[in-house]
């Protein structure tokens, strides 16, 4: 799932590679792209409108940076907003400054899910181990 949604995000965000400036149009295109890619993996419909909206309001909002190209820029913008959606931490503030971001949300009744993602042999189950142990405590 994961590989198709790259693929999906690089081909979008690439068609802004060789473009000089970042326009509205070409922002619009890339972002249909990006929408129709974040839909077919099954995010959630309002997520992607609000991503998507975040990241236009960002791209058009803002001055390309000098050091930058137009294409590397839009993919600051999409990478810091999916961090900011991944986290709940808004862009611009670290997650020690936002605390509703650095705790779990729980639900009532019933059991909450958490979902511990990273690559083969990075600490996940130890990690999740570690988790239940504070939790438990608590």
């Amino acid at each position: 799932m994961f590989g198709n949604l790259t693929d999906q995000f690089s081909n979008a965000l690439r068609k802004l590679s060789g473009k000089g400036k970042i326009s509205e149009s070409n922002v619009r295109e890339a972002m249909d792209e990006v929408r129709t890619a974040l839909l077919e993996a099954d995010v959630h419909y309002e997520v992607v409108e609000k991503f998507c909206a975040n990241v236009q309001e960002q791209a058009l909002g803002e001055d390309v940076l000098t050091s930058l190209k137009p294409g590397q820029q839009m993919i600051k913008i999409v990478h810091d907003e999916l961090v900011a959606v991944m986290s709940g931490v808004p862009v611009g503030q670290e997650a020690d400054e936002f605390e509703q971001g650095a705790g779990i949300m729980f639900v009532s009744p019933g059991p909450t899910i958490v979902m511990m993602s990273g690559l083969q042999g990075s600490g996940k189950t130890t990690t999740t181990g570690k988790l239940a142990a504070v939790l438990k405590k608590q």
